[in-house]
């Protein structure tokens, strides 16, 4: 682990992940490149303002569930050839289904220099403190389609009111949004704003 580095849930006492990269629950459908163990790895600064974060979303009877944080390297360039592949269709429903797998970098979904590769940045979502079910969001993790878009059209006024809990809840602790993705949060003040990591996930 590089100094500055943490795994989150050793500091942020609670918090809830699922290393999507890790698995083969993404839209890559396997383990991705430098994903070694089902973990999220942050930055110190970025895992003080999860804390608060927790603290402000318990206050309203919600739990923070992290998909992702730091992302090495080789997994951006993992995606970058993925999307060369020939189309399979095996995650194209769920994941991208309006849109070619080249185009995923184009429109701002995948980025070939990634913001999570400096380490303030996470991927998450809510879910309820009483029952532990997460909320509904009107999409799930990495679905790159405009209903992902903060202000979309065609969810619920229930899915849209839980998205403005969190984003209300990670702009309040010092996170700015991403537009085109309502899970995808960056910390303002973030250490390392122009390094990119590649150490692996272990």
């Amino acid at each position: 682990m590089m100094d500055g580095f943490v795994f989150v849930d050793e500091v942020v006492s609670g918090i809830r992940w699922d290393a999507k990269y890790a698995t083969w629950d993404n839209f890559t459908g396997k383990p991705v490149d430098g994903y070694l163990a089902n973990r999220v790895v942050g930055t110190r600064a970025l895992c003080t303002a999860l804390e608060r974060a927790q603290e402000l979303a318990a206050s309203r009877g919600f739990g923070l569930l992290l998909w992702d944080g730091y992302r090495p390297q080789r997994a951006v360039d993992c995606f970058l050839l993925w999307s060369q592949q020939p189309e399979d269709g095996r995650t194209k429903s769920r994941h991208y289904p309006n849109i070619a797998r080249a185009e995923m970098f184009e429109k701002g979904y995948v980025a070939a220099r990634s913001g999570h590769s400096r380490g303030s940045t996470v991927d998450l979502t809510l879910y309820e403190l009483a029952t532990g079910e997460l909320v509904p969001m009107g999409g799930d993790h990495d679905l790159m389609d405009p209903v992902s878009h903060h202000g979309a059209r065609g969810i619920t006024s229930v899915e849209a009111r839980n998205r403005q809990h969190l984003r209300s809840v990670m702009e309040t602790c010092g996170f700015s949004a991403y537009e085109c993705e309502w899970w995808h949060y960056t910390l303002d003040d973030e250490p390392y704003p122009d390094t990119y990591f590649d150490f692996p996930i272990a």
